[in-house]
């Protein structure tokens, strides 16, 4: 089952968790790093960040988040691994990701590998929330991030999944700035 995209901002007087993978390959099974963040009342209040041991030893994406096969050799599995993430996810309403679709897949996936029942839970977007809410164009995470001055080391998962978190922070909470007019306002339609 692959989680619901939703790109619209559900109400948040709940508990929603960010979350953020990086892979080893062009596998959705590839997980090898994941960070959680878990958001109540608006605040962070856990965060969790985990290598994992992707299925095959070939780690492609080096180039791009820095975690080698020497890394991750010796981490658990996501079939291992995902029970001790599981408790952030307790109450939660929505997950968020920055490209929901992508870690969406992912998550599926591993959890299909592994044996876990996919978590029944719709995804809200942040790349879409970015474009819809204040009109960001690019809309990637670095430059999001950039214009809404979050703090970012980007591909490690748990930045990511912070600043995923804090975006949704941000888009419930207009901003008092001098760029009110951009960033603490919906996009006019």
């Amino acid at each position: 089952m692959t989680p619901r995209h939703r790109p619209e901002l559900p109400p948040l007087d709940g508990a929603f968790a960010a979350i953020d993978f990086e892979t080893a390959d062009h596998g959705a099974d590839s997980a090898c790093a994941i960070g959680i963040v878990r958001v109540e009342g608006l605040r962070i209040v856990a965060r969790e960040k985990l290598l994992i041991r992707p299925p095959r030893s070939r780690i492609l994406f080096t180039w791009v988040h820095g975690i080698t096969w020497n890394m991750v050799k010796d981490s658990p599995s996501f079939a291992d691994a995902w029970p001790r993430l599981t408790p952030l996810l307790d109450g939660v309403t929505f997950l968020a990701a920055h490209n929901a679709p992508f870690d969406g897949k992912v998550l599926a996936t591993c959890c299909e590998v592994g044996g876990h029942s996919v978590p029944a839970l719709p995804f809200v977007c942040t790349v879409q929330l970015a474009r819809r809410h204040w009109g960001l164009k690019p809309n990637d995470l670095a430059s999001v991030c950039r214009r809404l001055g979050i703090g970012l080391i980007h591909h490690d998962p748990l930045s990511d999944a912070e600043a995923c978190a804090r975006i949704i922070i941000a888009a419930a909470q207009p901003v008092k700035t001098a760029e009110a007019g951009i960033l603490g306002q919906p996009a006019k339609p």
